[in-house]
């Protein structure tokens, strides 16, 4: 891999489309002189969104005529839009003229574009969406989030492997602590997949800690990656975004009620100000498509500018730790592992 990092970005995904997407590279280019990022979707949209003086440098756009709508299925996407801003994007990815693609289309779209064009890693059956959350101690990875709304054993140990080596590489923890989401900590609960998957992992020479509940996410210490189906997955993940969004509209009521919650409020902005920061989804925008013979990072469709930057971070982070062919290393190592027991 060459020192400098290009990533493809579909400008024409998401809820904003080049209106977000394209100030957003502007100004991640501006600050991380060591990538290139290419704009991709209908060139004149996106010159709708330039500086008069044009593009800046390491910014350049790719045409492409056609755009995935946020609510088309992901078969109509893939047989009926081969020159759309996702599929020219992630093909870029395929032939090696991008390291990396970032989206904020359509998941269930994006997912089966890349995983038709990039294909999967040998030994992973099923790509997972994964991404972090904020914790007490520090922040906790979570996967599937929306990926696979049913997951067998064999899936879940997977999971296991491609998140515990996405944290050590873009953590640099050696050996992240695992946990399998369950309804509680004893031996007796959880479905079979669930009870099945605990097995394998206590037998998978990952750093495996046992079952976690919902509230371990954010509240367990001694907790790197939490592992679960994508319905579960996106069930939690928009939960806790929706608890996010609600308490901050319930602390600017009761700031807002009278002359006196107005003074204390004044006071205590600086502490409302970081608990703002700590709790803010959009600093943890970005999430990885993990098990495919490439980088994609999906960002969330309503991403603001800011949020938007997050995910090019993301990837960018991810091409330097080589995330992908480390993946399918750990994979094949996986395999043999199994193989031998």
């Amino acid at each position: 891999m060459s020192s400098k990092i290009t990533l493809a970005l579909d400008a024409m995904g998401g809820d904003h489309g080049p209106s977000v997407v394209v100030p957003a590279a502007l100004r991640y280019a501006s600050a991380n002189p060591d990538c290139s990022l290419v704009l991709v979707g209908q060139e004149s949209a996106l010159r709708a969104y330039l500086p008069d003086k044009g593009l800046p440098p390491r910014v350049s756009i790719r045409h492409a005529a056609e755009v995935v709508g946020m609510d088309e299925s992901p078969a109509s996407a893939l047989r009926g839009k081969k020159d759309s801003s996702m599929r020219v994007a992630i093909n870029m990815v395929k032939t090696g003229e991008a390291d990396a693609c970032v989206s904020a289309g359509n998941t269930g779209a994006l997912m089966a574009t890349a995983r038709f064009v990039l294909k999967t890693i040998p030994g992973v059956d099923r790509p997972a969406i994964i991404t972090a959350l904020p914790a007490v101690e520090g922040r906790t990875w979570m996967l599937d989030l929306g990926a696979n709304i049913d997951s067998n054993a064999d899936h879940l140990l997977q999971f296991a492997v491609m998140g515990a080596e996405l944290v050590t590489a873009v953590e640099g923890i050696a050996a992240p602590r695992v946990g399998l989401l369950n309804i509680g900590e004893e031996e007796i609960k959880g479905i079979e997949s669930v009870k099945q998957a605990h097995v394998l992992l206590q037998n998978s020479g990952l750093n495996y800690v046992g079952y976690a509940e919902g509230d371990d996410v954010y509240l367990k210490e001694g907790l790197d990656i939490v592992v679960t189906d994508g319905f579960i997955g996106n069930v939690a993940l928009k939960s806790s975004e929706g608890v996010a969004k609600m308490i901050r509209h319930f602390l600017s009521l009761e700031f807002k009620r009278n002359l006196l919650t107005w003074a204390v409020a004044l006071l205590a902005l600086p502490v409302l100000k970081n608990l703002k920061n700590r709790i803010d989804p959009r600093r943890y925008n970005g999430a990885s498509l993990l098990g495919l013979r490439g980088i994609v990072v999906k960002s969330h469709g309503g991403a603001d500018q800011f949020a938007f930057e997050q995910a090019i971070g993301i990837a960018r982070k991810e091409v330097a730790a080589d995330i992908a062919n480390r993946i399918t290393e750990m994979v094949a190592s996986q395999l043999q592992h199994k193989a031998s027991a």
